[in-house]
């Protein structure tokens, strides 16, 4: 039989919104949100994504000038994605034991080690230092939810998380614009420009060292350490809400420009349009939380936004001269998939422990389902020799994350199960 799922119960009022403890607190016992604490945010979230997206753009060089084939280029894009899935899980307990900016302040210098590393003549560094940089990344995703979660006040967190998206998205972006042109044009070529990021991992260590003096393990101050909620059907519709969105987007950054291109778009073309779609998800991200200000209830905002996904893809299957409209649509779902995917790891915890150990579920297993999309769409387009199949899997799996966006969406908050 299988186990029943943790019950739930409906989200705190206003001022009562569960301190980072677990027991209730106003809002107004929370510190305000300051602009320091919001630049230190953007900081960590300019490093999220940066030192990944770029690769692909790099790919071509990086398998040229190494002698690494096709298999091993796609090992190395689908490498941070299996990183983050066996990375993720220890987050929540590292935190408790360690505190949270204590752990995130060590993650950066992690994630500056690696890059460094992957960007050494070697290929044994390259990989090596992939999965450094890779497992740092994954503490960083799942400890800035449990921040928010602690630091800003509930009727605050979609905003916030919305604005670290945005940077996370437009530092994405920018990585995937610049690092051809710098791999041309400085000393070292591709390896320099994988590693240009390191500069705003830096960044983010300076920011953050100040906050580790009051930052005290709970471990230390008698806190009890959230359990991961495997039993709630409500933290796996957040983990499979979490999965899906993440499949859609990785699937279309490492893919879009080969299907756009076999439909005949010329390779320039297809790259901007790769750009276009990242450019229209910011926009998304950016705009949903003035868009649903004020609502509790994302239900319907989240079956909606994968609604925009999956028709999308189906764009691409049924009118492939569309492609504007297609990217379009994937960009405006994906963003706004993206916050509250986000968000919902932060919003349906009761405690910043309780955020820790939901977001390190989520991304762990959702990071698992979203590396199988990639590998998915290839073996499927080697088997029929044809975009269409594995673009009609991904439509239907736009509706899946649809169904599962719906649950995650609705207005409530874990329960910890009764000792």
């Amino acid at each position: 039989m299988s186990p029943q799922p943790t019950p739930v119960s409906r989200r705190h009022s206003a001022t009562g919104t569960p301190a980072a403890d677990g027991t209730p607190a106003a809002d107004g016992a929370r510190p305000a949100v300051s602009a320091g604490l919001l630049i230190a945010i953007c900081l960590v979230a300019a490093n999220l994504r940066t030192t990944l997206t770029g690769v692909g753009t790099l790919l071509p060089d990086i398998e040229h000038g190494s002698g690494l084939t096709s298999s091993w280029g796609g090992l190395l894009s689908t490498l941070p994605l299996l990183t983050f899935a066996a990375t993720s899980p220890l987050v929540a307990r590292a935190s408790h034991r360690f505190g949270s900016a204590r752990l995130l302040v060590a993650a950066l210098g992690v994630l500056a080690v690696g890059t460094v590393v992957r960007s050494l003549p070697s290929v044994a560094c390259l990989f090596a230092g992939t999965v450094i940089l890779s497992a740092a990344i994954a503490f960083g995703n799942v400890l800035l939810p449990a921040l928010i979660r602690r630091s800003v006040p509930a009727h605050r967190i979609q905003g916030v998380s919305a604005l670290y998206v945005t940077v996370m998205g437009l530092m994405a972006a920018v990585s995937s614009g610049i690092s051809a042109p710098l791999a041309h044009t400085v000393p070292g070529s591709w390896r320099t420009a994988l590693a240009w990021g390191v500069a705003f991992t830096v960044a983010a260590l300076l920011a953050w060292l100040p906050r580790i003096r009051g930052d005290k393990p709970q471990a230390s101050t008698g806190g009890t350490h959230s359990p991961v909620p495997w039993r709630s059907w409500l933290a796996w519709q957040v983990t499979l809400f979490m999965g899906l969105q993440s499949l859609a987007f990785y699937t279309a950054v490492a893919w879009l420009p080969s299907i756009l291109i076999d439909r005949g778009t010329s390779s320039t073309t297809a790259g901007w349009m790769l750009f276009y779609y990242q450019v229209v998800s910011l926009a998304a991200s950016s705009l949903l939380p003035l868009l649903t200000r004020g609502r509790h209830d994302q239900r319907w905002t989240a079956a909606g936004a994968s609604a925009l996904l999956a028709g999308g893809f189906a764009v691409l299957v049924a009118a492939p001269a569309l492609s504007v409209l297609a990217c379009t649509l994937l960009g405006l779902g994906g963003g706004a998939c993206l916050v509250l995917a986000l968000t919902f790891q932060s919003q349906r915890a009761g405690s910043s422990g309780e955020a820790a150990a939901l977001a390190g579920m989520a991304q762990s297993i959702g990071y698992l389902v979203a590396a199988a999309g990639p590998l998915l769409l290839g073996i499927l387009h080697d088997a029929t020799h044809s975009w269409t199949l594995p673009l009609a899997v991904l439509a239907v799996l736009g509706i899946a994350t649809a169904v599962t966006g719906h649950g995650a969406g609705q207005d409530r908050h874990l329960r910890r199960p009764s000792h």
